[in-house]
């Protein structure tokens, strides 16, 4: 098998991956749109190499008519969060899809029981349709929901492994368990003090939304030939960012999204 061979076979699991990360990532936008937390901090996908898919099939005598079955995570969709409560919100946005694009064929919760290794995450093994040139298709994907702590170690660990090949030495071993406990305590802190994090995260995220809105409108003034109303505003708004005058920079948003509703009315 060449590399014309590998490239095809590829394809559908490329483009499930590109489907699935905008999804994601299309998902969170609208959350944070409508002013909601979301529960996904951020999106990433990666499809095997072929190195790597080999290299399985070597290690688990994997038949090359049965590639597709038994090898599940060909295609594979991390999501991280930012708690781990997060994460089972993200479980059941994915279980909601069932009827739509996405169902749900294996979990694996290393959640409610972490590896001997430490290791701690959610995974879901789904089938996904995908339209290609060569026919509709149906793809197994691994998603894994994590938290971003249980990442980082994830990452050190796999690291170990590739260096290690599987063996990593026990003293290795005891600091990495060492390590997961403490990713553990870090991620169970972190959820004890959820609500003051997610209301500073609203603030600031209005903040954000209040100036953008501002600016625009004023710009939209200066656009409508009304440079010194739009000034006037600029200096008004510089004062209030200053101060960081929620309150002020809220009125003021609606007198500029007013002034400029007239001014069009008008024209």
């Amino acid at each position: 098998m060449g590399t014309k061979y590998w490239q095809e076979f590829l394809i559908p699991y490329h483009q499930a991956v590109d489907e699935i990360v905008l999804k994601f990532t299309s998902l969170k936008e609208q959350y944070e749109k409508i002013g909601e937390y979301s529960p996904i901090e951020s999106v990433y996908g990666r499809v095997k190499s072929v190195a790597s898919i080999l290299e399985k099939i070597h290690t688990y005598g994997v038949e090359i008519e049965s590639l597709e079955e038994n090898i599940q995570d060909i295609a594979g969709i991390r999501i991280m969060c930012q708690f781990e409560d997060d994460i089972y919100e993200v479980v059941e946005l994915i279980r909601k899809r069932a009827n739509c694009d996405m169902e749900v064929v294996k979990v694996k919760d290393y959640l409610s029981e972490a590896k001997p290794s430490g290791y701690k995450s959610y995974h879901l093994i789904i089938r996904y349709p995908v339209f290609c040139v060569s026919g509709n298709q149906s793809i197994l994907v691994e998603i894994q929901i994590r938290t971003l702590a249980m990442n980082f170690w994830s990452i050190i660990e796999h690291s170990l492994n590739y260096k290690y090949k599987q063996n990593i030495p026990e003293d290795i071993k005891v600091r990495l368990i060492n390590a997961a406990n403490a990713v553990n305590d870090v991620d169970r802190e972190m959820s004890s003090i959820r609500e003051e994090i997610q209301s500073a995260q609203r603030l600031f995220g209005l903040k954000s939304s209040l100036v953008t809105s501002i600016l625009d409108n004023i710009g939209h003034l200066y656009k409508l030939n009304h440079g010194k109303k739009a000034s006037h505003y600029e200096k008004i708004f510089d004062d209030l960012f200053a101060q960081e005058d929620i309150i002020q920079l809220i009125l003021l948003r609606k007198e500029l999204e007013s002034e400029v509703n007239k001014i069009e009315a008008e024209v």
